[in-house]
């Protein structure tokens, strides 16, 4: 991938290792917005990690707490180039399209952090994974990932990591849709939000189209895929379905609990978004996912 070719973008910020990483925190859940926990559990996830990770339970009286301090996050030059290489890419993609629809896209800030990161949807650890949080509109990275998703997940190259960063930048337009308001209005009326028909698996598995999708319209703009790259995402996205690390895990399946769908769901959508380039063939809230 000639990522050198992508539009830089501004809004990619390194943590300073003091646990603040936007917005303010409260315990018990409070000032989750959106869906609140649910929805948080849904997108801490992404990686199968544990959601409870991402938020400070403790009994707090409804005080500010902190997350578990991290360090100062140490980004080689490189490391952020190309984190603002892909961001700047999906910022021009998504602003395009809002654009012809009539709709403003706001663009997402991302933060690169080391061992713990306050949000505004609580406390993170590196456990949790790369995550997107609703109530502060960011995109959060350990900066130790992208090692750990070619040692632990046999995912390399570089479009693989685009890929992490495009799914989640695939939940801020979920965001700024609605989509995760209508998520939440489905479950207080008693829908499902795990298993393999579930809510969660739906909106993971859009946040994978929508992916393809920015990677169909910036190779169309920046012609800088080769060889390979389109197959480095798919290998990505088949090593993280459900399934997969279930059995990696634990040595059995279990479709009732599945959040992200299985890997050939998460490779069937990301290329549905790649082949059209159009929102609307990211329909997985209809029929089977």
């Amino acid at each position: 991938m000639d990522w050198q070719k992508g539009e830089r973008s501004e809004n990619v910020e390194v943590d300073s290792g003091d646990g603040d990483g936007g917005g303010p925190r409260f315990g018990g859940g409070r000032g989750l917005g959106l869906g609140g926990i649910v929805i948080l559990a849904i997108l801490g996830l992404v990686f199968f990690k544990d959601p409870t990770a991402l938020l400070n339970q403790g009994n707090t009286g409804g005080q500010q707490v902190s997350a578990p301090r991290g360090q100062p996050a140490q980004v080689d030059p490189q490391t952020k180039d190309f984190v603002s290489a892909i961001l700047g890419s999906t910022e021009k993609t998504w602003g395009d399209i809002f654009a012809a629809h009539g709709r403003q896209y706001v663009d997402p800030r991302l933060d690169l952090f080391s061992g713990g990161v306050n949000t505004a949807c609580g406390a993170a650890s590196t456990a949790v994974g790369p995550f997107y949080c609703p109530g502060d509109q960011k995109v959060y990275l350990d900066v130790a990932f992208f090692q750990e998703l070619e040692n632990r997940f046999h995912a390399a190259g570089d479009f693989a990591r685009a890929y992490v960063i495009a799914h989640e930048v695939g939940h801020h337009v979920q965001n700024l849709l609605g989509i995760f308001d209508q998520v939440e209005q489905a479950r207080r009326r008693g829908a499902p939000m795990e298993g393999a028909d579930g809510l969660s698996v739906r909106q993971e598995l859009q946040a994978d189209c929508f992916a393809g999708v920015w990677a169909n319209h910036s190779q169309q703009r920046l012609h800088w895929l080769q060889p390979g790259d389109i197959e480095s995402a798919l290998n990505a996205a088949s090593k993280i379905g459900d399934d997969a690390l279930q059995q990696q895990a634990q040595g059995r399946v279990v479709p009732d609990s599945f959040t992200h769908g299985t890997s050939a769901q998460r490779v069937k959508w990301f290329k549905a978004g790649f082949e059209s380039g159009e929102m609307s063939s990211c329909n997985t809230f209809a029929g089977q996912p």
